[in-house]
């Protein structure tokens, strides 16, 4: 799984960014509309993904610090570190956006939107 930025319909209001893909690695979204976009279960279940994704990231960055303070690392181990580091990071930066895109708007940083374009 990875996570593309570009592919992500930006500001979709009353929509959750789920932390899983669908079919062909589109975006999942839950309509928080309803019982379940505000504390359903797969709300709750959604909840506990990011948590669990945001405590693997921690970790993988853990790991890839200590390959890169390995001065005898080599390729290989150099690959995988930043193969786990990429996916953790494309992770965290979904949970980002789910959870910016749930956070509400004030007036000035709508304002600000305006101005920039």
């Amino acid at each position: 799984m990875s996570y593309d930025r570009d592919a992500v319909p930006a500001n979709l209001p009353g929509l959750r960014l789920l932390p899983w893909e669908g079919e062909g690695g589109k975006p999942c979204f839950l309509s928080a509309d309803g019982t379940d976009g505000t504390g359903g279960v797969l709300s709750r279940l959604a909840d506990e993904i990011e948590a669990e994704q945001l405590c693997d990231g921690a970790e993988v960055l853990k790991g890839a610090v200590a390959v890169l303070d390995d001065g005898r690392a080599g390729e290989h181990a150099l690959r995988r570190a930043l193969r786990a580091t990429t996916q953790a990071f494309g992770n965290v930066l979904r949970v980002a956006d789910s959870r910016g895109a749930r956070l509400p708007v004030t007036e000035c940083a709508h304002e600000a939107d305006l101005r920039r374009g």
